[in-house]
């Protein structure tokens, strides 16, 4: 099983995951050139994937969903209330509804040899989720787009062998941004993007001996910055209360504006 961040950053979003049978995406929010030039430099065709797995309909997950979607006839992976955002938009043009499937959170799915888990997180959007995918060796988890962590959130990201996990701003930089008083509420608040010391503290909470691979993604572009989401989280792992330091992981930070590594888990 392996995965690859194609972008990742408050301007768009798209991840690979593949088993040695099915090919996926998680999220199209960028142009279909960006898509398939990534999907080429790792060796994948767009013809060959199984699913896109969308976690919610704002425009930097979305974007390049339309056009992905009726050039290679792709079935689509979604909650009801992320369906009906979709559909909703004026940008993506006509979306054929037979690519359409309704998933819910909690409720377990299988494309081919691979078993996705959606679970529910706290965003502004209708009914977003998180993916967790698994092929019965190996797991991964994309999470990214969730104002806050509880129990049960750590409780669907146990025992991965691969994470992508938001690392969207720095507080300080944000509190002191140009950014307008509402705006910044709603990051800050639980229904809005996690910061660097909460990822560090949520990574805290799910570290495990399997792990192989840990990218920091969905990087504000205005509010933060790649060493220093990376130092963040790496010292609150270090210093956190976990038996792991941050060296005992290989942790990396998924550009917004270039591919990241095919990671074999």
């Amino acid at each position: 099983m392996d995965f690859c961040s194609i972008a990742s950053g408050s301007s768009g979003n798209c991840i690979y995951v593949g088993s040695d049978q099915t090919s996926v995406l998680i999220d199209t929010g960028i142009s279909r050139k960006r898509i398939v030039d990534g999907l080429h430099e790792i060796d994948r065709k767009p013809e060959e994937l199984k699913g896109i797995l969308i976690t919610h309909e704002h425009s930097d997950h979305i974007k390049g969903l339309g056009v992905m979607s009726r050039k290679y006839h792709i079935p689509i992976y979604a909650t009801a209330g992320t369906i009906d955002g979709i559909r909703n938009s004026t940008s993506l043009g006509q979306i054929d509804e037979d690519l359409f499937h309704t998933i819910r959170a909690d409720g377990k799915f299988q494309i081919e040899d691979l078993e996705v888990e959606p679970f529910a997180i706290s965003h502004d959007a209708a009914e977003p989720v998180a993916y967790r995918l698994d092929n019965g060796e190996k797991s991964v988890a994309v999470v990214t787009d969730l104002g806050y962590y509880d129990d049960k959130i750590v409780s669907h990201l146990k025992d991965l062998d691969g994470v992508l996990l938001e690392s969207n701003h720095d507080i300080h930089m944000l509190q002191v941004g140009s950014y307008p008083y509402y705006l910044k509420q709603r990051i800050l608040g639980n229904r809005g993007h996690l910061s660097n010391e909460n990822a560090g503290r949520l990574l805290c909470e799910i570290l495990n001996d399997r792990i192989k691979t840990i990218l920091l993604g969905h990087l504000s572009r205005e509010n933060n910055y790649e060493a220093l989401a990376y130092e963040t989280v790496c010292a609150e792992v270090t210093l956190g209360d976990n038996p792991y330091k941050a060296g005992d992981f290989p942790i990396a930070v998924a550009a917004r504006d270039h591919i990241s590594p095919l990671y074999a888990l």
